[in-house]
């Protein structure tokens, strides 16, 4: 199935959860994009020891998910 996920917020923590999804659902052999709109085109503003979005993000790519935005 193909999923798509718009993210839209600025809030790092719904960033980190929204990318976590993404890898959640490739590992599910899901196919994933995620569609980054408004304040949420700057998905490593907000990075963290507590929502490691850059980390999260990296594995999402290396794993064939798409980013777009």
């Amino acid at each position: 199935m193909q999923i798509l996920i718009v993210l839209s917020s600025p809030d790092p923590e719904i960033k980190w959860n929204t990318v976590r999804l993404g890898n959640f659902l490739l590992n599910q052999d899901e196919e994933v994009t995620i569609f980054l709109n408004g304040a949420a085109t700057d998905l490593y503003r907000g990075d963290s020891e507590s929502f490691p979005i850059a980390e999260q993000a990296k594995l999402f790519a290396l794993s064939e998910g798409l980013l777009a935005a």
